[in-house]
C-alpha cells in the first residue's frame, strides 16, 4: 500500500463523562462493536483494530464491501457491528474471530457484520487529519454516498436535545452512550479528544452464592442471580471487585446463609443460555455437576443493587460493581427483566442492511 495515512494507526480516543457537553458539537451514537481502522489502496483492503491486530481475514463481507466504494483510495475509522434476529448480537461478533477460513466464509453468509464509518482520515492522496472534523463529516457522506448497505457512515446531529434523546432511549440496545467532537477537531492519533457519555444502568441482584480466594478464607466473588418469567433463578453475572474490609466482614455475614448444594437451586447447574462468549474472566462462569465444585451455595435471600454496563443476552459482559446492599428488598422480586435490552436502536440511529 501507498497511502498518505498507513497502518500501524492508533484511532483517536474519547475521555469519558456523564454529562452530555453542548455547544459546537456534533454528536454520533457510540456503538457497542469492534473499532476498526479501514485501509484501502485499490484492490488491496486491510482491516485493523485498536490494537492493530488485522480482522480482514474474519470479515471477508466487510472487505468486499469496501471494495465496492467509489473511492479506491481512501483510510476509515469506524465500528464493526453485527445485527442478528433479535438485534443487536455482540456474542455473535465475537464469534466471528475464528482462525479457521472456512468457517469465517461460512458466518460471512449467516451472520454478516456491518461496518459503521465516523471518520475519514486519508482520500485519494491527501491526509485529513488536520482538517476539522466538520470537514472531514462531510467529505465521508460524500465518499459513502451509493456505498452498499453493510458499509454505512454513522447517523450524527448538531442537536444536542437528539443525542440526549439517543442517549435516554438506547442503552443496551446497540448503543453504548453519545460521543461528541468538537466541530473543528482534528484528528490526533491516541489522543482523548473527544468526549464520550456511557450509562451506568443499577440492578437489584440476589447473591446466590460466593467464591472464596483458594490460599485464604476470604471473599473472592459474589455470584448475581436473577429470577425469570418461569420463577428459575439465573445465574447473571458476578462482583468481583470488593474492598479489602468487605472481603473480611463478608465471611461472618453471609456464613449463616450457606446451604449444601443439594437444597440449592442450582443443584443441577448454572441455568445459563448458550453463548459464543463462553466463559471469559469476571464473566458468567459456567458450573455444571460433573465439574469441581468452586463456589458456596448461598440461601438466596441476599439482595445488592449492582452497576453494570453492557448485557449479553441474559448476563452481564464484565463484573458487575456492588453499589449497596438492599436489605428491604425481597429477592423473588428480582426479576429478569431489569437487565432486558431497551427499545432496539436499529432502525431509529442504523438503517438496516437489506
Amino acid at each position: 500500500m501507498t497511502l498518505p495515512v498507513e497502518p500501524p494507526l492508533e484511532p483517536m480516543l474519547a475521555r469519558l463523562t456523564r454529562e452530555l457537553p453542548r455547544g459546537d458539537y456534533l454528536y454520533e451514537p457510540k456503538w457497542d462493536g469492534f473499532r476498526c481502522l479501514v485501509f484501502r489502496d485499490g484492490g488491496s483492503v486491510d482491516l485493523r483494530s485498536r490494537h492493530d491486530r488485522p480482522l480482514a481475514r474474519y470479515f471477508p463481507e466487510i472487505v468486499d464491501g469496501i471494495r465496492a466504494l467509489e473511492p479506491d483510495r481512501i483510510v476509515l475509522d469506524g465500528e464493526l457491528v453485527l445485527v442478528g434476529p433479535e438485534g443487536f448480537d455482540f456474542a455473535a461478533l465475537m464469534s466471528r474471530l475464528h482462525p479457521a477460513a472456512s468457517r469465517a466464509e461460512r458466518l460471512s453468509r449467516e451472520q454478516p457484520a456491518r461496518y459503521v464509518a465516523f471518520d475519514v482520515l486519508a482520500l485519494g492522496t491527501e491526509d485529513l487529519r488536520e482538517r476539522p472534523f466538520g470537514e472531514r463529516r462531510a467529505l465521508l457522506e460524500t465518499a459513502l454516498a451509493g456505498a452498499p448497505p453493510i458499509v454505512t457512515a454513522t447517523p450524527m446531529t448538531r442537536d444536542a436535545d437528539l443525542a440526549a434523546d439517543w442517549f435516554r432511549r438506547f442503552a443496551g440496545g446497540g448503543v453504548d452512550g453519545v460521543v461528541a467532537k468538537p466541530a473543528g477537531l482534528r484528528y490526533a492519533a491516541g489522543k482523548r479528544w473527544m468526549v464520550k457519555v456511557k450509562h451506568e444502568r443499577t440492578a437489584d441482584c440476589v447473591v446466590a452464592g460466593v467464591r472464596l480466594f483458594a490460599d485464604r478464607p476470604l471473599v473472592s466473588s459474589l455470584i448475581l442471580a436473577l429470577y425469570d418469567e418461569a420463577g428459575d433463578l439465573r445465574h447473571v453475572g458476578v462482583v468481583t471487585q470488593l474492598p479489602a474490609a468487605d472481603r473480611v466482614s463478608l465471611i461472618g455475614e453471609l456464613a449463616p446463609l450457606a446451604i449444601p448444594l443439594e437444597e440449592h437451586p442450582w443443584r443441577n447447574g448454572f441455568i445459563i443460555g448458550r453463548s459464543p462468549l463462553g466463559r471469559l474472566k469476571g464473566s458468567a462462569a459456567r458450573w455444571t455437576p460433573d465439574m469441581e465444585h468452586d463456589w458456596v451455595p448461598l440461601r438466596p435471600v441476599r439482595v445488592a443493587e449492582v452497576g453494570f454496563d453492557q448485557v449479553d443476552v441474559d448476563r452481564f459482559r464484565h463484573p458487575a460493581r456492588l453499589k449497596r446492599w438492599r436489605p428491604d428488598r425481597d429477592a423473588r422480586s428480582c426479576l429478569l427483566d431489569q437487565i432486558a435490552p431497551p427499545e432496539d436502536a436499529i432502525d431509529l440511529v442504523l438503517p438496516r442492511a437489506g
